[in-house]
């Protein structure tokens, strides 16, 4: 026996909603039930408890996406049916219930972040802790502290040792076998890097070498090295190391390529810095990239950095796209529609509503409040007095009639701007909410009452 779901809709949706769910051709039963409310996403939980009386035998309920209140309490109201908040646009109903179907799990990953802290020897103890919770925060399995040449690191010691009293996994990145030394002694879990001449120091110490070349293209030096640890039985992870471009990048990754091939069990680390901090382009493209060779490659293993002001989201970008990759792979799938929060400039359907279909939801209002919608051909604004469109926000403002109502006129103000801004990019705009940038922001949710200027409450957005 198929599902039977109840759809709760408003007045102005109900249409529609039919018409998806007809085109959609389910493999449920369906009831769709206007709720006497105009305007879908003003129903609330309580609302819902007070008018439904009839639950038309649904095995589910969807309710509006943008239904607020408790709706765990509101399944107990309405006898135990599972109840939840379908998308906030009817036409990502088919996208939903695909997405429903395919289960995919963010929870899992094989890729294991190092964040560096670059400039560890300019911070106090406190401050590369403080440091160290924020890139675990956003991802981080370990702690890199980065030694500088030619600069003093007295209190080396003292950072890994706070680092490990507080339950960080820790490597300590130098060329210098002093500072290796010292900082394995101290309780660094893994060393990068070694190399063929350096090699002596996995047998003084517990600690993980990360293998480089002993020059640096030379595979010949890493054969060796991986030959020699394997003889003995030793843990270590292998780095042929990526290139910027135009110095060598090309013929970086033909390298990671052939390491693999030739040693297709060792474990493997790629330095996605060397792209992301230096290449003047936004980095969630680029993680997303190197994290699918990583995924192709088997290399379980990145070392990341946020040095440079435009890679300042580059740990949270590449923990998102580790788990993209790896839910692709698990799902035999291509690493579309997994998650949007990499997507921080564009989006996959900016432009839900056509200009016909928003012309016909003008003409149902009957209210002095207005209504603002973008589609293809541009930002469309409408309340009972009629419908009017513009690229330029500025175009709109003669027809608004709020120059004495300097409140209303702010909040169309920002709307309007948004509006505009998510036309522009070719992102989704919904009135009333901020934009979406993805894990580009560190703040993504807030929510501003307009009308008092008082903010509503923020929050962080956990993926």
């Amino acid at each position: 026996m198929s599902e039977h779901i109840l759809f709760l809709t408003g007045k102005l949706a109900e249409k529609q909603l039919n018409q998806i769910l007809e085109k959609m051709q389910p493999d449920f039963t369906y009831t769709v039930h206007q709720l006497g409310v105009k305007v879908a996403a003003l129903m609330t939980a309580d609302m819902i408890a007070r008018r439904l009386k009839d639950t038309f035998n649904a095995d589910r309920i969807v309710l509006p996406g943008r239904c607020r209140g408790d709706i765990d309490a509101l399944s107990e109201t309405l006898g135990g049916i599972p109840i939840e908040r379908g998308p906030e646009e009817l036409k990502d109903l088919p996208l939903y219930f695909g997405k429903k179907a395919l289960h995919i799990d963010l929870s899992h990953y094989s890729v294991k972040i190092f964040a560096e802290i670059t400039d560890a020897p300019k911070l106090t103890v406190d401050e590369a802790i403080q440091r160290a919770y924020y890139y675990q925060e956003n991802g981080a399995n370990v702690i890199d502290i980065g030694c500088l040449p030619d600069t003093p690191f007295d209190h080396l010691e003292d950072i890994i040792k706070g680092l490990k009293q507080e339950g960080f996994l820790v490597s300590i990145d130098s060329l210098a076998t002093d500072d290796l030394l010292r900082g394995a002694n101290a309780g660094a879990d893994y060393l990068l890097s070694l190399h063929e001449s350096t090699l002596w120091l996995a047998d003084e110490v517990d600690a993980i070498p990360i293998l480089i070349p002993e020059q640096h293209t030379d595979i010949g030096s890493l054969d060796r090295s991986i030959a020699i640890l394997q003889a003995k039985n030793k843990p270590f992870i292998v780095d042929p190391i990526l290139d910027p471009i135009h110095f060598g990048f090309t013929e970086s990754v033909v390298r990671y390529h052939t390491v693999r091939t030739q040693h297709p069990e060792v474990e493997m680390m790629l330095g996605v810095g060397n792209l992301t901090e230096l290449t003047h382009a936004d980095t969630a493209g680029m993680n997303a990239l190197l994290l699918g060779i990583c995924s192709e490659l088997n290399i379980n293993n990145i070392l990341a950095t946020e040095v440079s002001q435009h890679a300042s989201r580059a740990i949270k970008e590449a923990d998102v796209a580790r788990r993209i990759m790896y839910a692709a792979k698990e799902n035999n799938t291509l690493a579309k529609h997994i998650s949007p929060e990499l997507m921080a400039l564009h989006e996959t359907s900016p432009f839900p509503y056509q200009l016909s279909e928003i012309e016909e939801f003008a003409a149902q209002v009957r209210d002095p409040s207005f209504r603002i919608q973008t589609s293809i051909e541009g930002v469309h604004i409408y309340n009972r007095d009629g419908l009017h469109t513009a690229i330029d926000p500025f175009d709109l403002y003669p027809e608004l009639k709020v120059e004495n109502d300097a409140s209303h006129a702010f909040y169309l103000g920002v709307e309007l701007a948004r509006a505009e801004i998510a036309w522009q990019l070719g992102k989704r705009f919904n009135q009333d909410q901020s934009l979406n940038w993805g894990c580009a922001t560190k703040l993504t949710e807030q929510t501003v009452d307009l009308h008092t200027f008082k903010p509503a409450g923020t929050t962080l957005k956990k993926t």
